[in-house]
């Protein structure tokens, strides 16, 4: 096993007509995440009623991960990948983040055997470790671009973070991995770091850690969920633009359900790019999840793999006009077992700007018309400039 920072594996003969070989991403990865067991019940909720045979697994559940390390290991863009071996985080590490009184919470009912920490969100014997696992690893990635030993990294992670608020778990988060690594980016080296958050869900826990900043632009593209309880009190509504300093520097693009792939393009196009532009960070964190395609049993926003092949090569371009090239990837949700790891390869072929698709899509097309979606981005764009500007 690779020690913290080395390759595990090396590319090799890449096709002549793709980018070249020095333009790869660094995978961060460790086995142990797969220990945290979710359980089964009625879809999320761990409810057994006693009169069906066959329960759902939890949604966030290791299969699906697993295919997303397959497809990178044994798919076409595998040459592009570079391995890297995952590490626990620190519990001083965590404090980058959350406050000590929450990770005493966190570690009090790992020693106790587990809790329902709230709806969804089961931390089990083994979860606590794979938190911390997922943790460091994303931190791993990001230190892998602060020393500059290459410049896009992806942490494939699971527990998800981006709902853990600094002082509470939700929406099947216990620790913010990407809301860690921003801060060290920040502490480190970075002046300003720009997140695009595509998960399905607002990332809510996030934008909190960063409400009062004017260092860090949130921006989250999500379905139109509203708030789903005392885990989650935050709307994700266009009219959260943060607070004090961080007043104008988080953005939400709250999309109606069926958005689908013209949709997203017309909102990064109108929203998202314009604010990137005019923040002019030195560092882009993608917070990527599945869960916004057309077939996620946890979402309805009927992204296809077109769909996130754009978002992220605009990404990309973004990236090499203020950042010289530097994305830290982090993972989301995405729970479809298998069209999820298809989407999370065309969204890195995008990243890539790889010329054309490498894969085709197994189960696309889906109808859509983005005339509704447009309307409500025009909208959502009168309403940033009639507050920010």
């Amino acid at each position: 096993m690779a020690s913290s920072g080395e390759p595990i594996s090396s590319p090799s003969n890449l096709p002549s007509s793709l980018p070249a070989k020095s333009d790869q991403i660094h995978v961060f990865w460790h086995e142990g995440m797969l220990e945290h067991d979710t359980g089964k019940g009625v879809f999320d909720t761990g409810m057994n009623p006693g009169f069906l045979d066959v329960l759902d697994k939890h949604p966030e559940n290791s299969d699906r991960v697993k295919n997303m390390v397959s497809i990178l290991k044994k798919g076409p863009i595998a040459p592009f990948i570079s391995w890297h071996q995952g590490r626990p985080s620190l519990i001083s590490e965590l404090l980058y983040f959350h406050t000590q009184d929450y990770i005493n919470e966190l570690v009090e009912a790992d020693k106790n055997g587990g809790k329902l920490i709230c709806a969804g969100t089961f931390l089990n014997p083994g979860s606590w470790d794979a938190a911390l696992l997922a943790a460091g690893t994303t931190l791993s990635a990001m230190q892998y671009i602060l020393d500059g030993h290459g410049k896009i990294a992806y942490a494939l992670v699971r527990p998800p973070g981006h709902h853990a608020q600094p002082t509470q778990a939700d929406g099947y988060c216990f620790l913010n991995n990407a809301g860690l690594a921003v801060q060290l980016g920040l502490d480190s080296r970075f002046k300003k770091v720009a997140v695009i958050d595509i998960d399905v869900h607002y990332g809510n826990g996030t934008a909190e850690g960063f409400y009062c900043s004017d260092r860090v632009l949130t921006i989250s593209l999500h379905m139109n969920h509203g708030s789903w309880g005392p885990s989650h009190p935050q709307t994700g509504s266009v009219d959260e633009l943060g607070e004090g300093g961080g007043f104008g520097y988080n953005l939400n693009i709250p999309l109606p359900n069926g958005t689908g792939d013209r949709g997203y393009a017309y909102a990064m196009a109108k929203l998202v790019v314009p604010s990137v532009e005019k923040f002019e960070p030195d560092m882009i964190v993608l917070v990527v999840g599945q869960d916004s395609s057309a077939f996620d049993p946890n979402g309805r926003q009927c992204l296809t793999m077109e769909g996130y092949r754009e978002i992220g090569h605009k990404v990309r371009k973004m990236a090499d006009k203020y950042c010289d090239g530097r994305i830290l990837i982090v993972q989301e949700g995405g729970y479809h077992v298998t069209y999820s790891a298809y989407c999370l390869h065309a969204t890195l072929e995008g990243v890539l700007n790889i010329p054309y698709p490498l894969i085709s899509d197994p189960i696309a097309y889906y109808p859509e018309d983005e005339a509704f979606t447009t309307e409500v981005v025009e909208s959502m764009k009168r309403y940033q400039m009639d507050k920010c500007d």
